[in-house]
Parts: C-alpha cells; sequence; structure tokens
C-alpha cells in the first residue's frame, strides 16, 4: 500500500479516536474520498494515450489470449482502441457511430454510440466515462497486499458483460493502472495500461472512420 494511502488513512484514524466515530462510518467515509477523488481527476482530463496489454480468458476451457496495442481517448467521449498484435483490430468511438473493423478479415461493423456505451462497460471505466459512484458499488479493498490502491467494482443494474470488475489505481495520481473485468459466465478480461500520457494534442482523425474499399459492413 503506497505511503501516501498510509499516512491518509492513519490520519483518519487519529481523528476517529478523538471523536469517537465507528470504524464502520470511517472506512465509508475513507473509500467516498478515494472514488471521488479518481472521479475528478478523469473528469479533470482532456484527452490521454496509452499502450496497453489485454488478457482474455475463457472460463470453461481456461483458454488465453494476449492482445497489445494503444488507446486513445478525447474529451468528450471519444475513443480509439487500436490492437496490434496478435492481429489487427480497430475499435473507434465517435460522437454518433461506433466502428469495430477487422483489416484481416476485410468486415467491419457498425453499431450506434448508446450501444456500446450506454451500460457499465470496460471500456466506460477504462476511459474514465463511467461515473463510479452512480454507476457501480464500490469498495476499497484496503488489505490487498499492493503499492496501488484496489477498488472492487459491482454495476449496480448488472450486465451479462459485466458482472463485476476490480481496478488498481496509482494512490499519488488517482489514475487507472489495470483493470479485470468478469462476465455473467466467469470470462475474464484483464487490461494493463502502460506508458500513460496525459493531455496530448490528439489529431481528430483519430477517431474518425471510412471503409476502406472492398471492406464488407454490417
Amino acid at each position: 500500500m503506497g505511503h501516501i494511502f498510509r499516512a491518509f488513512v492513519g490520519v483518519v484514524g487519529l481523528a476517529a479516536i478523538f471523536w469517537g466515530a465507528t470504524g464502520a462510518a470511517l472506512a465509508a467515509q475513507a473509500e467516498e474520498g478515494i472514488v471521488g477523488k479518481i472521479q475528478r481527476q478523469y473528469e479533470s482530463i482532456q484527452s490521454f494515450q496509452a499502450e496497453f496489454t489485454q488478457e482474455l480468458t475463457v472460463a470453461a476451457s481456461r483458454e488465453s489470449e494476449e492482445r497489445r496495442g494503444i488507446l486513445y481517448f478525447r474529451h468528450p467521449g471519444l475513443i480509439r482502441w487500436e490492437t496490434i498484435s496478435p492481429e489487427p483490430e480497430l475499435l473507434i468511438v465517435g460522437p454518433e457511430v461506433v466502428w469495430n473493423y477487422f483489416e484481416d478479415e476485410h468486415i467491419a461493423y457498425r453499431y450506434a454510440v448508446e450501444d456500446v456505451l450506454g451500460s457499465a462497460t470496460v471500456l466506460k471505466i477504462l476511459s474514465g466515462q463511467a461515473r463510479l459512484d452512480e454507476d457501480f458499488l464500490t469498495e476499497v479493498d484496503l488489505a490487498e497486499d499492493t503499492a496501488d490502491l484496489v477498488i472492487r467494482l459491482r454495476p449496480r443494474v448488472p450486465e451479462p458483460s459485466l458482472v463485476e470488475a476490480t481496478m488498481w489505481v496509482d494512490p499519488e495520481t488517482f489514475l487507472l493502472q489495470q483493470v479485470l473485468a468478469v462476465d455473467f459466465y466467469g470470462n475474464t478480461n484483464k487490461i494493463a495500461l502502460q506508458d500513460l500520457r496525459l493531455d496530448p494534442d490528439l489529431d481528430p482523425a483519430l477517431f474518425k472512420f471510412t471503409p476502406p474499399e472492398g471492406v464488407l459492413v454490417r
């Protein structure tokens, strides 16, 4: 657990003794403060980019696949999720349309934004668009043996694609380091971010997509 967070908990603990507050009430106050700081941090960010490593595991077969790529975000909700390996795949969230392009298969899928981001999804968590206090029941795991803050999330309205998630957050910057999501079938999606850059000047063209000639659109 990070030094800053240990100090924070220590100060709160002394205050509890002084004022006679209960441990449960204090834990709730600490949790609310942490979640609020994470929320405010992401609300202040205009753009970011990061490299990602993604591990997808199928519960039934225990087979896993690792993917690598780059994530771009630009306020207010533009996303470019570009998988580089093992196979190229592009997901672009624009103002009204979401494109999912599979280069090797010469096929692109088109969706309405609300169909993709209308509920609690991993993409909303990663891009900071999820309202942690409104979309989820949250719990800060103070017992986890890690330098990061560990936040357990359960959607207030469960979705088959996301029944629970765990966030690892830097205790100094309150920025997301990695997230583990679990769907209804127990399949897991673990994503770690590296080389995070805040507020880069991103080209608007990154968030636009025109299907190449010969590509099937569905």
